[in-house]
């Protein structure tokens, strides 16, 4: 663990520094923060790819422990895990984009020096993005994961479907038949949820979409329900049905028939940083290549 003086700002980079354009990017990041006399930390394992760049290095379950700010440099799975582990000790996150699609790390490289000044200056928009909490009994033992986009019962055999029992605050939903079913927070309503027909939640509101992956019947749809709901799930005693747990694109377990999964909202909220300026819908107008073949800002014909 680095010491540094009091009122020293300490700023944890996470990323996967062995890519060439992160490494670069997190190089420059550190080498512009030690220049301005800040501490810099990053996980012993990405060290290597930084190395003479002097920065502190600590065990990924201390990266946030203790840090003024962490910047995620990579895509949106970099920032996924990066806002988890900051959302447990109540650090902000900045996202530099270096992946492909960017709706969390909305920062282009060009603009990251910029725009991290501006978080330390204290000029960036501030938003706070609930989590969702899983927990489920495996083998006995309970195992609990946090995801901010979504969670996941995804099926684990490609020709054949998944029975996924619902209930909401303990009363019956559906039994959804088809390739799984997602349960997403407003953050994650724009990623997998998204593509399997869901709908685009704006991440002010305080609600949690309830998708069905590929469902058997086309009258199973998505449901919108409040954020303070407990969603509960289990998979039916179908021959050979078997499925999976994922967080976020990580695999938590395997979800066996007649055991209940328990999805609630988090105690904790994930601190995202923007740029000063930060517009969601611009955002989504870039992502989602809305309006192409109309001027910015205004309707067709206009």
């Amino acid at each position: 663990m680095d010491k540094r003086p009091p009122g020293r700002t300490c700023v944890a980079l996470a990323g996967r520094a062995v890519d060439p354009r992160v490494g670069e990017a997190m190089r420059t990041l550190a080498q512009h923060l030690l220049g301005m006399g800040h501490s810099v930390r990053v996980i012993a394992d990405e060290a290597l790819a930084l190395e003479g760049a002097g920065v502190h290095t600590v065990l990924e379950s201390d990266l946030a422990v203790d840090a003024d700010l962490i910047v995620a440099v990579g895509g949106d799975g970099t920032m996924l895990h990066a806002a988890r582990m900051a959302a447990m000790a109540d650090v902000p996150v900045l996202g530099i984009n270096r992946g492909r699609l960017g709706f969390l790390a909305d920062v282009g490289p060009e603009q990251m020096v910029q725009s991290l000044d501006d978080a330390l200056g204290g000029r960036c928009q501030a938003e706070r993005r609930m989590l969702l909490a899983a927990q489920i009994l495996a083998d006995g033992r309970p195992i609990e994961a946090l995801a901010l986009n979504d969670v996941v019962v995804a099926k684990r055999e490609t020709g054949r479907m998944v029975d996924v029992r619902t209930w909401v605050n303990g009363a019956y939903v559906n039994t959804h038949v088809g390739d799984g079913f997602i349960i997403a927070t407003p953050t994650g309503s724009t990623a997998y949820a998204l593509s399997c027909g869901g709908p685009i939640v704006h991440p002010s509101l305080d609600a949690v979409v309830l998708v069905p992956v590929c469902p058997h019947t086309l009258s199973d749809r998505p449901i919108v329900v409040p954020a303070s709901s407990v969603v509960e799930i289990e998979l039916a005693d179908r021959f050979e049905s078997r499925a999976q747990v994922v967080c976020d694109g990580i695999v938590l377990c395997d979800l066996d028939p007649g055991v209940r999964l328990r999805i609630e909202r988090a105690r904790v909220n994930a601190t995202l940083l923007h740029p000063p300026g930060h517009d969601y819908y611009r955002i989504l107008r870039s992502k989602l290549h809305w309006g192409r073949g109309t001027r910015e800002g205004q309707p067709p014909g206009a």
